[in-house]
């Protein structure tokens, strides 16, 4: 009996170590022109999982609006957070915090031996947003990339046409499709740059149309190494493909703002998606829990209780929580996914995990998840700030309250 359930575990472990994770961020396209655009390979994804419209920003007008811009999406997807924990405000990445931490190094932590990669134009991604080396990351080690062509003004003289980004999404991704034939890294990212560029010089237009085409083709290229890694190695893949932010309504060349089309993203993988991927438009921090999951990572407290995303795949309990105060009461409600069990009611009115501390988290109330409502006498609790998480057999989320001075 005891050689039997060794052999089960056995084969447990190997189908775990199997699964792999390729994810592909193409710059600055909103929904509509991807919905409007002949993208063949990408829409052979989506045929074998799911195509949903997104969202980045964060909650428009609450305390975790996001700007819509290109290194602050990186970070809430690798974290799973909104640019109020995260703190990675724009491009220039001054001071990301640490404390909340990507996927990679989730990864990582619990599988040190396996494989993360990146390949990217940007050679930031690597080094400030994933953070390798740092001793803010624990030295986190990326074991496999190909970035940096943007500093390589030889073999990629910029021109004024931006044709040279083109060519080095190209070198990008052959790089990172030989990788995952060759070597099949367990985790890996990969950051296309030329859409964004001819959006911001051309808006809507045939440039940027054709910018997409050309970044679909590349897509095809790593659709097909992992068609080849599961037909010779038997391996399970993966693969999610989302853009970091939308463009303005005006001509399609800006973005940074809160508008509808701004904030309007998209996510297509060869996963099918659960109930609350199909609810309303998930969040570009749903993509680091759905990954995690995968993946088996067991993220630990306090990590998650931060964690603002909700894994697009598996069971899923709750989502959309609400919250509001008054009169020394905390009305709190969440949508029900799956009605199983009942739901933990968290409170806490520190903050210390973003100085790398623990909050003392109280169990304020546990109730049947059917009730999707309660009501929380505050009086003990006097605070100008709390932070609220809602427990469920399947998954938290969590929702932050802080008082408004000006009233």
């Amino acid at each position: 009996m005891k050689k039997i359930l060794f052999i089960i575990s056995l084969l447990f472990s190997q189908n775990i170590f199997s699964q792999k994770v390729v994810f592909i961020i193409a710059d600055g396209i909103p929904a509509d022109v991807l919905e409007n655009t002949a993208t063949p390979n990408i829409n052979s994804i989506a045929s074998a999982g799911t195509y949903i419209r997104a969202h980045v920003g964060g909650d428009k007008g609450s305390y975790a609006q996001t700007p819509t811009i290109s290194a602050v999406g990186y970070n809430s997807l690798l974290t799973g957070t909104w640019v109020n924990k995260h703190n990675v405000w724009d491009n220039d990445i001054k001071a990301p915090n640490y404390h909340y931490p990507t996927i990679f190094k989730l990864f990582k932590d619990q599988y040190p031996d396996k494989k993360i990669a990146v390949y990217s134009s940007w050679l930031d991604n690597r080094t400030k947003l994933v953070g390798d080396g740092l001793m803010a990351t624990g030295n986190l080690k990326v074991d496999l990339h190909a970035d940096g062509f943007e500093l390589d003004t030889v073999n990629f003289p910029h021109d004024k046409l931006s044709s040279y980004m083109h060519l080095i999404d190209e070198t990008v991704i052959d790089a990172a499709a030989n990788s995952i034939k060759t070597e099949a890294p367990d985790l890996s990212w990969i950051y296309l740059e030329y859409t964004d560029d001819m959006g911001h010089r051309y808006g809507d237009s045939p440039q940027l149309t054709d910018a997409v085409i050309k970044m679909d083709k590349q897509v095809g290229k790593i659709w097909d190494a992992i068609h080849f890694r599961q037909t010779k190695f038997k391996e399970k893949w993966l693969i999610i493909l989302t853009t970091d932010h939308g463009r303005d309504e005006r001509n399609g060349r800006n973005h940074g703002g809160q508008s509808f089309r701004q904030r309007s993203t998209w996510i297509v993988s060869n996963a099918k998606f659960n109930n609350y991927a199909k609810l309303d438009y998930p969040g570009i921090v749903d993509i680091m829990p759905t990954v995690a999951n995968y993946l088996n990572i067991k993220i630990q407290d306090p990590v998650d209780k931060e964690i603002d995303g909700i894994s697009l795949t598996g069971k899923i309990s709750i989502a959309q929580p609400e919250l509001n105060i008054f009169q020394n009461k905390l009305d709190l409600s969440w949508q029900v996914l799956d009605t199983t069990g009942n739901v933990k009611i968290w409170l806490t009115t520190t903050n210390t995990v973003k100085e790398g501390g623990k909050d003392n988290y109280l169990l304020i109330k546990e109730l049947p998840i059917t009730a999707q409502h309660a009501t929380i006498d505050i009086t003990a609790y006097p605070s100008d700030f709390y932070k609220v998480v809602i427990e469920g057999k399947y998954n938290t989320v969590n929702k932050w309250y802080l008082k408004d001075k000006s009233k």
